[in-house]
This record gives structure tokens, sequence and C-alpha cells, in this order.
């Protein structure tokens, strides 16, 4: 830290309670009566008289009283000399002065009434910018004696501003005397020096950096010919100005980042600064558990609900408008924060459209946020509706500022590559659908509004969304058959796989209609699929045997290639899937016939005990009772 040390001569300065006395400054006041104005005649006056006079000023500053003299103070400070012209000159009595504006307060008064008597001090860069404040207020220019203290501070914290540490010091210590310091544009020199060293590399300056060792180690000294030679200092990552930076205010880490952002700094460096300081002061973001922020308590936010709302907004509006630069975790937890602290709608609104640019990036443990407002579902299903809508309308303006007649080479890689963060998003629905599907007070319109949001073409299979609709089925059974009908013409059954179709043909709680789109959608498949073994049979077949003659033994009968055995066993195989799956569906036609046949009978009992009575009586033979049973 750089220091300046003013004044020769020893502390003479005791403190009895609230109030300062000096006894060596008693000479100056004897020094006047002799008519030696010059501060270095009163010193000498010191050195051979033993006696002097008593303080006949007192300077107070809110509860602290300093017991001076009035010549040494009047002698640098233009205001101190006109307070002090102001009382009339009796028969030598003390009188009091307040100065409760003084930038600094006690502390800085004490440095500066030091100063007037010469007695040493030091100036470092925590207490220069208040020192310099308060001497411009008690205009102490060089007017009043050469090398005042105006000019003694502005040299020495130009000094200051060469190190980045000492420039941290500095801006902090801005905060005591704000509007001051802002007067004399030292917070924003600050904040220059600070901006432009942030943007260049340190280790080619050497700046010392606030709360970090050197890197440089005793391994690193090597031993030439007897002579220590240091090598050089490891590299300084981008992120060495991080922790430092979040010592400051919100005010001033707010103009400190806009001028590092105006200087050229990279936007990622910019946001990776801001979660920084994001995570240091919102506790609610360091938490893992959903549910645990839903109820904070009252000794969560600290220091106060207001206070952390203003600072997340603040915070929001720091990061960088470009997508990608932060995380979508760090962004949903912002905005999960922001709702335990009832941020703006604006503020919402601006997270839920950054979150939904960069959708793609999200996991499902992320999208399950802890509904904060009147509705009963568990998690909050209208904020990833917004999301997903953000989504595709960054997609859909994504997909115009794209020109459709230039043709490049590797269109076609372009286009799958373009393709992969909507199979993304659908597949993160799908599995977010699946898991608040048990929600008993997840309404059927919110599901198949989340679940049809996707378009077909986003989804290469189906299994996903089945997986939805099986588990809202099973935790919604009193749905009428309608509402299931509706529900499961959301899945699109040609595009179940091979395990789905299997489970969906077993599963009693979809309707008949879509087992048997299931099973019939199946057995196309198969037949495909047995017809492109056959024909790949042939061709097999062809190529092994052109000229007719070859597989046959000597004997001339056939012998099996291995890959007609293959063929063979693989046929066989799909034939007995095949008669498997009509057994099901030959079994599940009969179960709905036999129904029908019962309520039929049901339904006329009555009539047919009428007409049994107008009939007349049969010649037909009776039926054994054994055929009846049968």
């Amino acid at each position: 830290m750089a220091i300046l040390r003013l004044g020769s001569k020893s502390e003479a300065f005791h403190r009895e309670g609230n109030s300062w006395h000096n006894e060596t400054v008693r000479t100056y006041g004897l020094a006047a009566m002799l008519g030696f104005m010059d501060l270095d005649y009163g010193y000498f006056l010191f050195r051979i008289c033993t006696s002097g006079l008593p303080s006949d000023v007192n300077i107070n500053i809110g509860e602290m009283s300093f017991q001076l003299h009035k010549f040494p103070l009047l002698s640098r400070s233009r205001l101190l000399r006109k307070l002090i012209e102001e009382f009339p000159n009796g028969d030598g009595a003390s009188f009091s002065l307040r100065l409760d504006d003084l930038p600094g307060g006690a502390i800085a008064f004490e440095l500066i009434s030091k100063f007037c008597y010469g007695v040493k001090i030091e100036l470092n860069a925590q207490n220069v910018v208040s020192v310099r404040c308060a001497a411009e207020y008690l205009h102490m220019t060089d007017e009043y004696g050469k090398g005042n203290l105006i000019s003694q501070t502005e040299s020495f914290l130009n000094e200051v501003l060469g190190n980045w540490a000492d420039s941290i010091r500095a801006l902090e210590a801005c905060e005591e005397v704000m509007a001051h310091a802002e007067d004399l544009h030292i917070v924003s020199r600050c904040i220059d020096s600070l901006a432009t060293k942030a943007c260049a590399d340190p280790s080619l300056f050497g700046w010392p950096l606030a709360g970090r060792k050197s890197n440089q180690s005793p391994e690193t000294t090597s031993l030439w010919n007897g002579i220590s030679t240091m090598t050089k200092t490891k590299p300084t990552s981008d992120n060495w100005w991080y922790e430092d930076v979040t010592f400051l205010s919100l005010p001033l880490y707010r103009r400190l980042i806009l001028a590092i952002g105006s200087r050229g700094m990279r936007p990622e460096s910019i946001a990776a600064s801001v979660v920084y300081y994001a995570r240091r002061y919102l506790p609610l973001m360091n938490r893992q558990s959903s549910f645990d922020d839903a109820n904070p308590g009252p000794n969560i936010l600290n220091p106060s609900e207001s206070g952390q709302r203003a600072l997340l907004e603040e915070i929001v509006g720091l990061i960088p408008n470009k997508k990608g630069v932060t995380s979508t975790k760090f962004l949903i937890r912002l905005l999960r924060t922001a709702m335990v602290l009832h941020a703006s709608p604006s503020c919402r609104e601006i997270l839920e459209k950054r979150v939904g640019s960069q959708l793609d990036q999200a996991s499902l443990v992320d999208l399950l946020i802890p509904n904060m407002g009147h509705s009963e579902t568990l998690y909050d299903i209208d904020c990833v509706q917004r999301i997903l809508d953000h989504f595709f309308l960054e997609e859909q303006a994504a997909a115009v500022a794209t020109p459709d007649n230039i043709v490049e080479e590797g269109q076609l890689t372009n286009e799958s590559n373009s393709m992969a963060p909507m199979t993304t998003v659908a597949r993160l629905i799908d599995g977010f659908l699946a898991e608040v599907a048990p929600d008993v007070n997840f309404k059927l319109p919110k599901f198949e509004a989340l679940a049809s949001s996707i378009p077909d073409y986003a989804r290469p299979l189906d299994d996903g969304l089945y997986h939805a609709i099986d588990m809202y089925l099973k935790a919604h059974p009193w749905i009428t058959d309608p509402e299931r009908e509706q529900l499961c013409r959301l899945m699109n059954c040609q595009k179940l796989s091979l395990e789905a179709s299997t489970h969906a043909a077993q599963n009693e709680r979809l309707p008949l209609r879509v087992i048997v789109q299931v099973l019939f959608f199946e057995q196309l498949r198969l037949r495909k699929s047995i017809s492109g073994w056959f024909f790949v049979s042939d061709n097999l077949e062809n190529s092994a045997n052109p000229s007719g003659n070859v597989g046959l033994k000597k004997d001339g009968s056939h012998h099996a290639t291995d890959g007609e055995d293959d063929v063979t066993h693989r046929v066989s195989e799909l034939e007995k899937d095949c008669s498997g799956m009509k057994e099901e569906l030959r079994k599940l036609v009969k179960y709905k016939r036999s129904w029908k046949n019962f309520t039929r009978r049901l339904g006329f009992s009555k009539s047919q005990s009428c007409c049994s009575k107008r009939s007349k009586p049969s010649n037909l033979r009776a039926i054994p009772p054994s055929t009846v049973n049968r």
C-alpha cells in the first residue's frame, strides 16, 4: 500500500474522553503575542520556552471536541480564518466552532489539525480521499502556505491510482464522502483507472492484486553460477479481478462494469463477474433445493427484502444481452429468486426471455420452479409455458433472418444442427410433463397446451410424450373417455418405438382405439421388415450364386449359407411376434364383442319374455341340460 508521510514533530496529541488536547501547541499562542507568526519561530520558542498558553478555540465535530489554538489553524485554512475572524478579539477567552459538515468527520480533522501543527502523519489509500475532500472543504490551498494539504493529497492520489489494489481501496473510501468525491471527480478517476487496468493484462505491468498471493514461489528461484535468478511468473487468468470488485457497493460496481464494457471487455467476462457478484450478495442464489426457497423465513433475506429486490433488478440489467454468455442454470435461479423476492413484472419478463432464448441448454431439474402464485399446482406451469413461447419466437426470428435462396456446401449439416435445439427442447418438455403429471391439480387444458406447443417434426419419437400421457392417466383416473381420446390424439402412434408399442398394446388405461392403432401400425412395420429381409435374402442368393450352381453340393442338393440361416432365423422370429400381436388383437376384439353381447342381452331380456307369451308352442325337442351348460 502506498504511504505518504508528512510532518516532522513527534506525536503530542492525547485524548481524554471525547476531547483532544495538545500541550506543545501552547507555545504558538506565546509566539503570536511576541509577534512571531512564522511556524518555525513558534517551534523554536517551544524549544526554549517551558511554559505555554491554554487552548483558545474548540472545534466540535459531532460528539468529538478538539481543544486547539487558532493561529496554526488560520494560517493553513481560509475557511477557519474566516470563522475565527468573525469572533471579536476579547480578553483571550476561548470560543467554539462547529464543523459538523466536514467531509470525513473527526477522523479526517484529526489528521488535518496534526498537519497544521507539523506533527507526523501518514496518508494511505484508505484515508487520502476523506482528507482530500476535507482539505477542499477548508480551502487549504497553497495561498495559505507552500505545500499545503490540497496539493499534497492531490499528488499522492495520482500515485494511488497507479496501483490496482490502492485504487480499489480509494474507491471504497469514496462511499463515506460520496458527494464531495463526486464534485472533485475522484470517483470517476478511480473507476477509469480500474476499468483500464481490468481490460489490460496485469502480468505485463506487475500490478499487485488485492487479497491474492503472489504467484512467485521458492521453487521458481534458480541458481546460475551462484547468482539467484527469478523465473517467469505464472500467467494470470481473465477472472483475476472478479473477487476484488465484489467489495464495492452496487452503485459503484454498476458504474465500474459499464466502464469496463465501454472499453471493449468481452461479454463473457462481464457476465462472469456479474454472476460472481450476485452469488456473494444474494444468498438465495446458492440454494440447491427448489422448495427451500418457497418459504425462506424472516432471517434469510439480509439485510432486507426490499434491498435484495433492488439488488436483483440491478444485476439483471447488468447482464450482457447476448445469447450464451450466461448459463441457463444461473438465469433460472435468478428467475426463481425474483419470484421469491416478488420482483417487478418487467424484471421477471426479462429473465423469462433470457431463459427462453437458450432453453435448449437447460436441464429438467432447472425447470422445476416452485409455484409462488395463486395456482394450485406444485410447480409453475405457466412460467414454463411462457419460457417455451419465447424459445419458439427466437427460433422463428432466426429462421426468418436466414435467407432461403442461399445454398452453400454443407447445407444439410447446418439444417441438422439447427434442428438439434428444437429436438432437445422437445425432449426436455416431454420430461417436464412426465414429472409434473402426477400433480392432481394439473388441469388437462394446460397439459394439452404445453404438449401441443412442440411441433410434430421436433419429436423423432413420441416415447417421451407417451410416457407423460400414461403418467397423467394414471394420476387422473376420473377423467372421462372423451377426454382420454382427446389427450391421446397428441401422440402419433406411428412414432412409437418397439418398447413403447409393446407397453401401449398392454396398457389398460389407453382407449381401445389407440391400442388398435398401435397394433395396426406395428403390424405394418413388421410387414415392411419382413419384406425387407426377403429382399435382402434374394440379393444375397443372387450375389452368392450368379451361375445358378453355386451353393449346390456334388450330389446336387442345396447347401444353405450362413447368411441364409440368419435371414431365415430372423424371419421366423418376426412371424412369431406378428402371430402374438394378432392373438392379442383377436382377444381384444373378442372381449369387446362379448361385452356388447352381454349388454344386448340385458337390454332385450324383457322383450324376449313378452314375445315368448305370444309365440306358439314349438315342436322342437328338448335340449339336454349338459348341452346348455356347455
